[in-house]
């Protein structure tokens, strides 16, 4: 690197260092009204408290299912758009990440009306004698999943859109020429040369996923807390901020070591 490059990143990484990394360690291991040793050890206590491991288990657990769903779903989404080549596709793309530009809140509380005891889904069930009453949709992870996975699936769709807009259409072509189908030129060539953007949407919406509160919280309510909503409890109900610090440690720990073995998985992959 270049002393004129370096200079030139100074300013952004000394900003970066002062408004996000201070105060997120500071946070994290000196909150106020807390000494740090307070905070591991509410740390230690967590990891072996039945109730936290129940809420890192659930997290954990549904951070995965949403990640699958959305990688699963967008990237064949994001694969078709990169290859159209109908006058429309920009429109399309446009349409497929347009829900980024809505607020969490609007989004989610679609999902409040939709699974609602009085929703569309719990009368559809009950006019068409599927269901003798509405089920209970609301306050379960199924709802937190789809929440979350309705959040996520755009942001999913442009990282792996990307990946593969960048991977030559003669690829393709020349797969197909030496006998090869489409089901197999997309399991052979485009994913492997698309791994790294798909692992980029991956870590995204698992992070997005573990540490999201608005749609766990109306979703989810109180019975199916995950760390982002016990987080909020712990600083604004019961004020105890060592335990908001611990529950910050741990959800800072999941992201990081996700990250690390999806950059892992992708160099893997890349080499093979």
């Amino acid at each position: 690197m270049s002393r004129k490059t370096a200079l030139l990143l100074l300013p952004g990484l000394a900003f970066l260092a002062i408004g996000f990394l201070v105060p997120a360690v500071a946070m994290l291991v000196a909150p106020p009204g807390a000494e740090t040793a307070a905070v591991f050890t509410r740390f230690g206590e967590m990891l072996v408290d039945p109730y936290e491991l129940r809420i890192i288990g659930r997290t954990v657990a549904l951070g995965l299912i949403v990640t699958a769903l959305c990688v699963g779903l967008g990237f064949p989404i994001a694969y078709l758009l990169a290859r159209s080549t109908s006058r429309w596709g920009g429109v399309l793309l446009a349409l497929a990440i347009f829900p980024l530009l809505l607020s969490n809140v609007v989004r989610t509380f679609g999902w409040l009306v939709l699974l609602g005891a009085n929703g569309a889904i719990g009368k559809l069930l009950t006019s068409t004698g599927l269901a003798d009453e509405a089920p209970q949709l609301l306050y379960t992870p199924l709802a937190i999943v789809l929440g979350l996975t309705q959040l996520f699936l755009p942001l999913a769709i442009i990282s792996c859109y990307s990946a593969v807009a960048q991977i030559d259409p003669g690829l393709d072509d020349a797969a197909r020429g030496l006998g090869a189908g489409r089901t197999r030129t997309f399991w052979t060539v485009v994913v492997p040369l698309a791994l790294p953007g798909i692992v980029v949407a991956a870590t995204l919406v698992f992070a997005g996923s573990v540490t999201a509160y608005t749609t766990p919280y109306l979703l989810g309510g109180s019975g199916q807390r995950m760390l982002a909503t016990q987080l909020f409890s712990y600083a604004s109900v019961s004020v105890g901020w060592a335990a908001a610090s611990a529950t910050a440690l741990i959800m800072t720990i999941l992201v990081f070591l996700i990250s690390g073995l999806s950059s892992l998985a992708g160099r893997k992959g890349a080499t093979t």
